[in-house]
């Protein structure tokens, strides 16, 4: 088993890569040139600033029973068809019972988006998040 990290924009790569150690699990971190991040346990991997570049590596290597972090629910769909296991930022586990209505909703907000120029705001991350993350990261590593 591996712990694939969707890096772009994650917040919580340290803490990952930091239990998925404790626990002897291998990280690979996918990020593209914009973003500079590192650390000692994992294997970081560089892709090309294109669209969905990281997206599209992690899809094409992903294993059945590997552990995928990512916020896009297109790449968690890919990853749920291999019979990866999917976790958010937030520590939401995605699975076959909500990832049609987390697709839905993304679409739904696209059209808002696009038509109406409407954008969601993100709150500030705070530490109670960061534990919500901890939890599911350890409970779903205590369940492979």
């Amino acid at each position: 088993m591996s712990l694939w990290i969707d890096a772009d924009g994650c917040p919580v790569v340290g803490i990952a890569v930091d239990k998925a150690l404790a626990y002897g699990v291998e990280s690979v971190i996918v990020k593209n040139h914009a973003h500079e991040i590192s650390h000692p346990g994992a294997r970081v991997v560089t892709v090309d600033i294109s669209p969905d570049g990281a997206d599209y590596y992690i899809a094409n290597r992903l294993q059945a029973g590997d552990l995928l972090i990512t916020q896009d629910y297109g790449l968690a769909a890919m990853a749920l068809a291999k019979k990866a296991s999917v976790l958010t930022q937030d520590g939401l586990v995605i699975d076959e019972g909500n990832i049609q209505g987390l697709l839905g909703r993304r679409h739904a907000q696209a059209e808002l988006r696009r038509k109406h120029r409407i954008y969601s705001r993100q709150k500030k991350r705070d530490k109670t998040r960061d534990e919500a993350f901890l939890k599911g990261l350890t409970d779903l590593l205590e369940k492979l």
